[in-house]
């Protein structure tokens, strides 16, 4: 190693006495290297023609995008298919379409020759950093050049094309000659290219005749005309974008204060979304809303490209059918006027079916607002994870929990059954206001208990709850302190494409599989550009606790208390199932699976605005429990797997024997017998340690006394006649914004 290093010092040193001794020979290679490739750089820019003006403002969009099922054989929306697009002189555009375009858009529009260096320097750092070569564009000029010019490559030659070719056109035409071509090019959603077009598509008026509110709108879609459609899931991000085209103009003097102040409050109509020819308008706009995330939207104009999707045309066409016909009925029967669903493969995380409202051309409930992507608060279809949490901690289904009064918040009285906004007080009631007393996990979270499901979030751990609930997919979910102990009952939001996924996790076992809209993207000559075919899951819970999971949710026996079992039994097939129903009854679910489909069904109105008081199991179940009888002939039939586990060396009360006597000869709740911390391990030698432990314990000795006292029935899973206190709380009063009573 020694001589190593000497031999390296050595040779350094030869090779700085070789510099020093001919660095006037070095640098002369240096400076003829760089004039070389300064002027072949300089010959290559000189060859780059600008065509004239006539092919710029006529120019077509000939390459499009096109979408299809997962069979790659029927097309489910042409993207530029009917392109609309009329060219009108820039004095037939608004002087506000001009002014917010370019406010928001380069300020410095009028005073750069092309491109804008600082601009450029920050484009170059992005691209070096991330590789992506997808900065540059941010002068009108340069979006005009990759409009019209150049094909949609990314690369370094490409971004050096885009630079030059700008500074190029700013010499061939004048400043407005250039941003009419822009105004008369840019996309601005769907078929609609230029500002005539999108004027008269989104206001049914002429270009000329924009207000600047109208105008300021029309400039907000620009950037990325999916995630910005009036039409789409994002009108409050249009809105706030909006005012800040506003603002702009304001700033660089184009309206004045009070202009801008007025046109942030001025009434703005959209006209309906023109019908075309489009199989699953919700999916085939979140794949549209996909590629102009990851790709952009030049690719989408004039990309050439073939998306092969996950989409089952057939369980497409049924969900469809079968989601308009019961949200009409649900109109008289419940008040919901609209409804949602998704299907999934578990095993690959494929979206087979999306429908995102009755219908997507209904402009009375705004159907083009997609509700499979919407957050809403879950209900009772949330406990599931805070008991699969319970089992991977040690907890079994026969685990027992007492389902009496209880009193959750540590600020208030054992005995203070009340749920109050003031004093922070937690006591929820069961959605039939009756109280079971001792009853096993599997019976709880089967026959959907509000009382036990809390308890056991609260031994689970709500972060880890959380944690957990995050890993299946539910990414909307925010901290522990936003929901407390009412995250169980649903006091989360999460969206029904994310639930039925987060299901599907369950149904494998564990392992979850990211939903998947699009499974391949080929180039017009088929190079794949994308490739999703190989799905990649990741094993986020413990097998075990899956399975016990599977097992209750599918165990027609300990759910037959609710009387639904006619409607959820699936003869000869192994179904799971869970129902949610929000507090004023705003949102009901039924998010159900079987090894290789999960499906997942939300009944109610866009607005929030509440229902007739029904379970979820009347009003959303009908319609999930049709579309799960059909979809079930289209699968093999599968059967959840059911691994034997030894509990023999568990303590008594995690194996469902609740009546042994604590050492005082009482019979107790589980936190006498369990440190939440270490379930497993030996029991508190001091309950009272933890702050639960003199609310849930004192109510359960006051019912069942000395050990051998207790009265009622054989069967712990049976109701008990326990004497109802009624709370005194505001119903619409929930620590997260709804008190949740689930079913």
């Amino acid at each position: 190693m020694h001589r190593f290093l000497l031999r390296a010092r050595r040779g350094l040193k030869d090779g700085l006495r070789f510099v020093r001794h001919h660095w006037r020979l070095i640098g002369i290679w240096v400076i003829s290297a760089g004039l070389v490739f300064v002027g072949g750089t300089m010959l290559w820019a000189a060859t780059l023609q600008i065509p004239d003006l006539s092919a710029l403002e006529n120019r077509r969009i000939d390459q499009s995008v096109q979408i299809f099922d997962r069979t790659g054989q029927v097309l489910l929306y042409d993207l530029n298919q009917n392109v609309d697009r009329t060219v009108v002189p820039l004095t037939k555009i608004s002087t506000n379409i001009q002014a917010a375009t370019i406010a928001i858009e380069d300020p410095a529009f009028y005073q750069h020759r092309g491109i804008s260096p600082m601009g450029i320097m920050r484009a170059l750092f992005v691209d070096l950093t991330t590789l992506k070569f997808d900065q540059g564009g941010s002068t009108i000029t340069q979006q005009v050049v990759k409009l019209t010019l150049l094909t949609n490559d990314k690369s370094i030659t490409r971004k050096l094309k885009e630079w030059i070719l700008a500074l190029k056109l700013e010499r061939t035409l004048t400043k407005d000659q250039i941003l009419e071509i822009y105004l008369n090019q840019a996309p601005y959603g769907g078929p609609m290219y230029g500002a005539e077009a999108a004027s008269e598509g989104f206001f049914g008026k002429a270009a000329s005749d924009l207000s600047i509110a109208e105008a300021a709108y029309l400039a907000a879609v620009m950037p990325a005309p999916t995630f910005y459609s009036p039409y789409g899931n994002h009108k409050d991000r249009l809105d706030a974008r909006k005012n800040l085209v506003l603002d702009k103009m304001f700033e660089h003097g184009y309206i004045t204060e009070t202009q801008r102040d007025e046109a942030k409050v001025a009434t703005v109509d959209f006209l309906p979304q023109r019908k075309n020819s489009i199989v699953a308008p919700h999916f085939v706009f979140y794949v549209q809303q996909y590629l102009e995330d990851k790709y952009g939207q030049d690719a989408l104009d004039a990309g050439g490209w073939k998306i092969t999707t996950s989409l089952d045309v057939d369980l497409q066409t049924h969900a469809e059918e079968i989601v308009n016909r019961n949200a009409l009925a649900n109109v008289d029967k419940y008040n919901a006027t609209n409804m949602g669903l998704v299907a999934i493969d578990p095993k690959t995380g494929h979206i087979l079916a999306m429908v995102g409202s009755r219908d997507y051309f209904d402009d009375a409930i705004e159907g083009n607002y997609n509700i499979a992507l919407a957050e809403r608060q879950p209900g009772s279809a949330f406990k599931p994870f805070a008991y699969a949490q319970a089992f991977s901690e040690g907890y079994t289904p026969a685990t027992v929990v007492f389902d009496v009064q209880t009193q959750f918040s540590t600020g208030c009285k054992a005995d203070d059954f009340t749920t109050d906004p003031d004093t922070g007080c937690y006591a929820p009631v069961n959605y039939d206001n009756q109280f079971r007393g001792p009853m096993s996990l599997r019976e709880a979270l089967a026959q959907s208990i509000n009382v036990p499901a809390v308890k056991v979030l609260y031994l689970a751990g709500i972060n880890d709850v959380l944690k957990l609930s995050k890993a299946m997919g539910l990414t909307t979910l925010g901290q522990a302190d936003q929901y407390g102990l009412t995250l169980v009952l649903g006091g989360g939001e999460v969206s029904l494409l994310e639930m039925t996924s987060a299901y599907g996790a369950f149904a494998q076992n564990g392992t979850h599989f990211p939903s998947l809209a699009v499974l391949k993207i080929e180039d017009s000559v088929g190079h794949v550009i994308e490739d999703n075919t190989e799905a990649i899951g990741s094993q986020v819970l413990a097998q075990h606790a899956a399975e016990d999971i599977n097992d209750i949710l599918s165990d027609p026996v300990a759910r037959a208390p609710l009387g639904e079992n006619s409607l959820f039994a699936f003869p000869g097939r192994d179904v799971a199932m869970k129902t949610g129903t929000t507090n004023d009854y705003r949102d009901a679910w039924t998010v159900g699976y079987t090894p290789n489909l999960a499906v997942g069904v939300w009944a109610g109105n866009n607005d929030n605005s509440s229902m007739v008081k029904r379970v979820s199991g009347f009003i959303v179940g009908p319609a999930w429990s049709e579309f799960m009888n059909y979809a079930l002939t289209k699968v093999p039939a599968e059967s959840f797997t059911r691994t034997e586990t030894d509990t023999s060396q568990l303590k008594p009360v995690l194996r469902g024997q609740w009546q042994v006597p604590g050492s005082d000869g009482q019979i107790h709740e589980i936190l006498y017998w369990v440190n939440k911390a270490d379930p497993l391990g030996p029991a508190p030698s001091n309950p009272n340690t933890d702050s639960q432990f003199r609310l849930w314990d004192p109510p359960v000795v006051a019912r069942y006394g000395a050990a051998g006292g207790y009265s009622g029935p054989s069967s712990p899973n049976q109701p008990q006649t326990i004497p109802y206190v009624p709370p005194s709380f505001n119903p619409a009063f929930s620590p997260s914004g709804g008190s949740i009573i689930p079913q």
